[in-house]
């Protein structure tokens, strides 16, 4: 038989209350299924009788034998083991109901409400205010206290059933009524906890009412459970009473009810291996996460660090494609793991700290710190290959521009002089008249102009060679080759002018007159025709400026240019006038001229021409630089609207940056609703990102139009990105620190009036809101939260105010240091001397929650071996869950004490090891 009287007697009113007023489905206008009320006649008749016969009683007609209340008296006294008034044992109406009234106040006294259920309904034989009254005497003292993993009374009942029956087979336990019906459950039951009186594979689905009446049988011969329903009743029934199916299993529960602390222990170790296997994959998660981005660093590096130079800048181009293409789409996956690669093993460090296990230590090299490191060496990569890359584009910009300009002024020098070193090595001075000597004398004194005049050019070609050179130009071999074959040229040209003059000069006192009108024509048109070279050279000169202040220095100088084009008109006029004066003179002395000016080749008509294709070069020239001034312009607004987009940009990071500092501080509700707004908070944020991207778009526009400055902006692009990486990485650490203070109130039960407190407190002591407490700062908070720091105890629940800390620490209040420092090794295991919010909630968690020992595991694993020394694997099988069952298996160690046995298990170091220091 079954005793209540322990767990009647240590429930609380309030609870009592609470669940009645839940289960109370009775009303005074609803009518019994007569079905259900015949179940219920029989099963609550025979529920009493199994208490009655305890006082050597029982009752025939439940609405007829309770009437007078005397018996009712009695059920209520042995199921409670308490006495009542003494009853009154007349036979009037008014006895009756005072006895009834008695016992219905013993009920209430019970923190039952009896809800439409009076004493004269129950003298008047009503049978459905009797079968209510006596389903509540059931479910107070019978259902109410059962509790199974945190759920009590019915849903407790319920997953004690499914938990009992889940192994077997055609077996679904989901309710108190349609689930019972084919037998199977009740045998389970009784096969579950005693397999000897039961042979469960014997037993056929498609015969409920054998299944039934033979668990009937076996329960009331052998476990002393009487027979409460029909199998017919139950059978022919769509669906049996749940009350009267509730009350017969609750007797099973309390017949097996010694096998409930076997159950309790196993479900303490089935959490704390969860916990185990849960941090062991965890690790094992954190470990390849971490090899994989290491693994990724080791690979990129050498990449950003190749510095092997490209001849075009078209191949440079394509390098800097390939970055961009890295910064854009290989990279943010990468960042997003290291910010995942934090908040995880964060998460890991407070479930080991919550579940009383060693920190974990991350395979060598694979710390966050490491990662940090080998992730700071990325960056510097990165930042020094784009650094090259654009210091390369430069570099071969201007090697191609000098090279350009080198063969551009070579090969106008190779036309100048070809030719002229056979010039001055003919002897036709040799049969000249003196008139003809003087004139090549005068002709070559002409060309030692010209001669002079081509020397800067000659330097020019040389000094842009060797800056080729200097600049690493990949072709500058053949550069070389061209540049030396013109000095070698032109050193032999010096030669052969020096050797010609002093063989006309010993020639000059022979020769008489020379037409002075040639000589001049010579000596103007010399230089003139040089100037024209020179301007026309000018005219074609490439140019590559990099902003408007360049280029309209080169349209100022044009402008120059262009107003001493009269004077050099004029000075064309004037040279072609002495070329017409002579022309005269020829003709009114009736002269024959020879030919062509003995003193120059440079014909009028060449001087012309070089002079129509000046001209045709200028509006040419105008149209060049009109349209780089156009493309400058065009460039610096897009200077512009970069630098507007990043403005903006830019104090938008700064502002959330300041503003989830205060959010981290100032946060207030529960919190969950900090989770909440901090998610949605990060929501808001990334739905910025667009703005990023258009910025990105601005920057991948302004380095193809390759510009390298701005001044219209502070900020780079690099700037930015670093920006907008912390922000999102402090908006997720954030998230996470809340995550974890809720895993902490979550594990320990700190209610969120603590958790106010203790943010109240630290807020309060953070004075320069760093989000940490310098070590002084935490004692005045140990000591505000009421922290007796010198005593290792609380002096009270309630913060003291300002003027009493004061008062402390004026009047030299010791603060224990011996105990402080054994407080700050906690809460500072590295010795930073700074205490951060979620140290300090784990140090307050800790001081006031109980936590699982490996000595409570011990015990847990001593009852499942029935106070044996050793357990079989077998008895682990039975009470633990497979997968767990065989987690233990696998791990414990083989048992050698003096009473050991084949296959003995020795769960005491096991458990030992779960909370030491040693890696299972």
């Amino acid at each position: 038989m079954v005793d209540y009287h322990a767990a009647n007697n240590q429930s609380s009113s309030g609870a009592v209350q609470t669940y009645m007023e839940q289960e109370n489905d009775w009303d005074r206008d609803l009518l019994l299924d007569p079905a259900w009320e015949r179940q219920q006649r029989k099963t609550f008749t025979a529920w009493c009788n199994s208490h009655l016969r305890k006082a050597g009683t029982q009752i025939d007609n439940i609405e007829e034998d309770f009437r007078d209340g005397l018996k009712l008296m009695l059920l209520l006294e042995v199921i409670s083991g308490e006495r009542l008034p003494k009853p009154e044992r007349g036979k009037m109406r008014v006895h009756k109901i005072n006895n009834v009234n008695k016992a219905l106040n013993f009920i209430a006294s019970k923190g039952v409400k009896l809800v439409s259920i009076g004493a004269e309904e129950i003298v008047d034989g009503n049978v459905k205010m009797t079968l209510g009254m006596i389903w509540t005497i059931i479910l107070r003292f019978a259902i109410q206290d059962i509790s199974v993993e945190e759920t009590s009374a019915k849903e407790g009942l319920l997953l004690w059933c499914q938990r009992k029956t889940a192994p077997y087979k055609n077996v679904n336990v989901q309710n108190f009524h349609i689930s019972w019906k084919d037998g199977l459950a009740f045998n389970a039951l009784i096969h579950r906890h005693r397999p000897d009186l039961i042979d469960y594979d014997s037993l056929r689905k498609d015969d409920p009412v054998t299944n039934l009446n033979n668990a009937f049988e076996v329960a009331e011969k052998h476990l002393d459970i009487p027979k409460m329903l029909d199998a017919e009743d139950i059978v022919g029934t769509v669906r049996p009473d749940e009350k009267a199916i509730m009350t017969y299993v609750s007797s099973f529960y309390h017949a097996f009810s010694g096998a409930q602390k076997a159950e309790t222990a196993a479900n303490r170790i089935c959490k704390v291996l969860a916990v185990n296997q849960e941090n062991e994959q965890m690790m094992e998660d954190y470990e390849k996460l971490a090899s994989d981005l290491l693994e990724w660093i080791r690979r990129t590096i050498p990449w950003l660090e190749n510095r092997n130079q490209e001849k075009t800048v078209k191949d440079l181009q394509a390098k800097q494609e390939d970055f961009r293409d890295y910064r854009c789409v290989h990279k943010p996956p990468k960042v997003q793991e290291k910010c995942q690669l934090e908040i995880s093993f964060n998460t890991l460090q407070t479930k080991l700290r919550l579940s009383n296990r060693p920190a974990f230590m991350p395979s060598e090299g694979r710390m966050v710190s490491d990662i940090n490191g080998a992730w700071h060496t990325l960056e510097g990569a990165e930042k020094g290959y784009e650094e090259w890359i654009l210091s390369e584009i430069r570099r071969l910009e201007r090697l191609e521009h000098l090279a350009e300009k080198f063969h551009q002024k070579a090969a106008i020098h190779e036309s100048w002089t070809d030719g002229k070193e056979a010039m001055l090595t003919q002897k036709d001075y040799e049969t000249s008249t003196l008139a003809e000597v003087k004139a090549l004398l005068k002709k070559h004194e002409a060309f030692e102009s010209d001669l002079a005049a081509h020397q800067d050019r000659v330097e020019q070609i040389a000094a842009i060679a060797q800056e080729l050179n200097q600049l690493d130009y990949y072709d500058a071999a053949n550069v070389n080759a061209r540049c030396q074959k013109i000095c070698d040229q032109w050193d032999i040209l010096g030669a052969l002018t020096h050797s010609r003059k002093d063989s006309l000069e010993r020639t000059e006192k022979q020769l008489e007159s020379i037409d002075e009108l040639y000589l001049e024509y010579a000596k103007r048109a010399a230089p003139f025709n040089n100037w024209m070279e020179g301007a026309m050279e000018d005219l074609q000169d490439m140019f590559i400026v990099h902003n408007i202040v360049e280029i309209q220095d080169l349209i100022t100088a044009h402008e120059q240019f262009k107003s001493t084009l009269t004077e050099a008109n004029m000075e064309r006029e004037a040279i072609q006038s002495i070329q017409a004066e002579v022309q005269k003179i020829a003709q009114s002395n009736g002269i024959k001229l020879s030919g062509s000016n003995p003193y120059t080749t440079i014909t009028p008509e060449s001087i012309d021409n070089k002079w129509e294709r000046a001209m045709a070069m200028v509006p040419q020239r105008d149209n060049a630089l009109q349209e780089e001034l156009n493309k400058q312009k065009s460039n610096d607004t897009l200077r512009a609207t970069f630098a507007t987009q990043a403005n903006a940009v830019g104090a938008y990071i700064k502002d959330k940056m300041e503003e989830i500092g205060r959010i981290s501080i100032e946060m207030n509700g529960t919190l969950e609703d900090q989770l909440t707004n901090l998610k949605e908070y990060q929501t808001s944020i990334m739905s910025y990102m667009p703005e990023i991207n258009k910025l990105e778009g601005y920057h991948q526009l302004i380095q193809e139009a390759l510009i390298f400055d701005n001044q219209y902006t502070k900020y780079t692009m690099e700037h930015l990105r670093v920006g907008w990486e912390q922000l999102l990485t402090t908006i997720a650490r954030t998230i996470n620190e809340v995550e974890n203070q809720i895993l902490t109130r979550d594990a320990k039960g700190i209610s969120q009036e603590q958790l106010y407190e203790y943010r109240a407190s630290f807020n309060h002591f953070d004075k320069d809101h760093s989000g940490a407490l310098m070590a002084e700062e935490f004692k005045a908070c140990l000591i505000s939260l009421g922290y007796d720091v010198e005593n290792d105890k609380k002096r009270s629940g309630q913060m003291v105010s300002d003027d009493f800390r004061a008062l402390l620490i004026s009047t030299g209040y010791s603060l224990g240091d011996t105990e402080f420092a054994r407080i700050m090794s906690i809460v500072d295991p590295n010795g930073s001397g700074a205490v951060t919010f979620q140290a300090f909630i784990d140090f307050m968690s800790t001081e006031t929650t109980d936590r699982d020992t490996a000595d409570q595991v011990i015990a847990s694993f001593k009852i499942l071996a029935a106070d044996k020394n050793y357990i079989m694997a077998e008895e682990l099988r039975r009470e633990l869950p497979p997968d767990q069952a065989e987690y233990c298996i696998a791990r414990m160690a083989p048992y050698t004490g003096p009473d050991a046995v084949p296959g003995a298990l020795d769960y005491m170091s096991f458990s030992t090891a779960l909370y030491g220091e040693s890696d299972l």
